[in-house]
């Protein structure tokens, strides 16, 4: 955007408790805070309500919370008895540390939305790779939805790109995984919103080299990948896996050769300027 970041100072007591202090003059300003709630998910987003409560009380004129990864988001729903809704507790506590707008990227279900009592700008991270991959397109791509809740992003995806579209199929019941659709001799492109301990995006790689998949590349916007993630990814059947910059690497993921990053910094930088002028963002990504 051509401007310099805000300066803050962010300590801790001894005993761990977050300490925050504005370091300029933000009285009747239009504030951006940026911070994604990835691991130390908890350091984190103590740390971005703190900021947020810090801002609203030196009189910022309008508090925009800015989280490329919203964590908690995989907890939208009671899908088993005495399990805690925690993606509306989150909603919830920046509501209540005194957001006026969240801007985040590729929830983890559009449900999410209406936990806030604040406006939300939903922003789609997949778009970022459609530029990455139009260059490369060889003619004989398919996307592949990991699962059935990824079908309808994988679907606009396929379509933007003009490409076909398969779907995993498995099921936990122990019948055999297979994919739905023909991807014989063809570059497969999985298309997920995270790849976390890399399980679903591995499983879904091998059922299509399987079913005779000549290529395996994958996109996925956030980039969790706990754990051995990383070294499952080398030794897998997925030759590329591209990733956006909405959590940074851990050093074993910026050294893999395999993990391709994509910025989401000049699509944050226009939606920014959007919100900040009042015009439509929506329009962004009928641009792509």
């Amino acid at each position: 955007m051509g401007i310099r970041p805000g300066k803050l100072l962010v300590s801790r007591f001894s005993d761990g408790e977050i300490r925050v202090e504005i370091s300029e003059n933000v009285r009747g300003k239009d504030i951006y805070v940026l911070q994604s709630t990835c691991p130390p998910v908890n350091e984190n987003l103590m740390e971005l309500l703190v900021v947020m409560d810090a801002l609203k009380r030196a009189s910022a004129l309008r508090v925009n919370a800015i989280i490329p990864y919203y964590g908690y988001g995989r907890q939208d729903q009671k899908d088993k008895p005495r399990v805690a809704i925690a993606a509306k507790v989150v909603a919830d506590l920046l509501s209540v540390a005194g957001a006026d707008r969240v801007i985040t990227i590729d929830l983890h279900a559009d449900q999410i939305q209406g936990f806030f009592t604040v406006p939300v700008d939903h922003l789609f991270g997949t778009f970022v790779f459609i530029n990455a991959l139009r260059g490369d397109l060889r003619g004989d791509e398919i996307v592949v939805a990991p699962d059935a809740g990824g079908v309808e992003r994988a679907r606009l995806f396929a379509s933007r790109l003009k490409l076909d579209l398969a779907l995993m199929d498995y099921r936990k019941n122990g019948a055999a995984a297979r994919i739905v659709g023909n991807v014989k001799g063809r570059r497969i492109i999985i298309l997920d919103d995270m790849i976390d301990s890399g399980r679903t995006v591995i499983r879904t790689a091998e059922v299509a080299k399987a079913a005779g998949a000549d290529i395996v590349d994958a996109c996925s916007v956030h980039a969790v990948l706990s754990g051995d993630a990383v070294e499952k990814i080398v030794s897998s059947p997925i030759r590329t896996l591209m990733v956006t910059d909405t959590i940074p690497l851990s050093q074993s993921a910026e050294q893999c050769e395999k993990i391709v990053t994509v910025s989401i910094s000049p699509m944050l930088a226009e939606v920014v300027k959007r919100v900040h002028f009042d015009e439509s963002i929506s329009s962004i990504f009928a641009e792509i």
